[in-house]
């Protein structure tokens, strides 16, 4: 039977582009662990991308996951549709332009086809408290690093 896991990610960035960090909270029963990074020269959005990719790579098997984001870029490019499209149009946008961050989109591909992912979009620096804990781990990546 798959594990049903609970990720909660967020993404920061210090400058648009510049120093970020991301901070993703895995939740396995009672079981709970927190694992952050850092990027010296970056974007949010990458960021965001980022905290998913690392939550999803630490599964050691096929689970069965409910992904918690603030993101719109990442929840709206999987429940909207937009991810099929870009790689059915090669990797190019509505408007024709490549789409950004591909490597990244690229990894997300590979991962949600690892496992049952369904993606949420929560309200960002609000009430929750674990997109909250996210935030602060994104950030203390970036403060620990600069």
């Amino acid at each position: 039977m798959e594990k049903k896991i609970i990720i909660y990610t967020d993404g920061a960035c210090s400058g648009n582009p510049g120093k970020g960090g991301w901070g993703t909270l895995l939740m396995y029963g009672q079981a709970t662990k927190e694992i952050s990074g850092y990027d010296p020269a970056t974007t949010n959005n990458r960021m965001e991308l980022l905290a998913a990719i690392r939550g999803l790579e630490a599964l050691k098997e096929s689970c069965r996951v409910e992904l918690y984001s603030d993101s719109a870029y990442l929840v709206n490019a999987i429940n909207e549709g937009w991810l099929n499209r870009w790689v059915k149009n090669g990797w190019k946008t509505a408007a024709k332009k490549p789409v950004e961050n591909i490597d990244l989109w690229q990894d997300i591909l590979k991962l949600i086809r690892l496992h049952r992912v369904t993606f949420h979009k929560v309200k960002g620096h609000s009430d929750n408290p674990y997109n909250n804990r996210c935030d602060e781990l994104a950030r203390m990546a970036i403060k620990d690093n600069a």
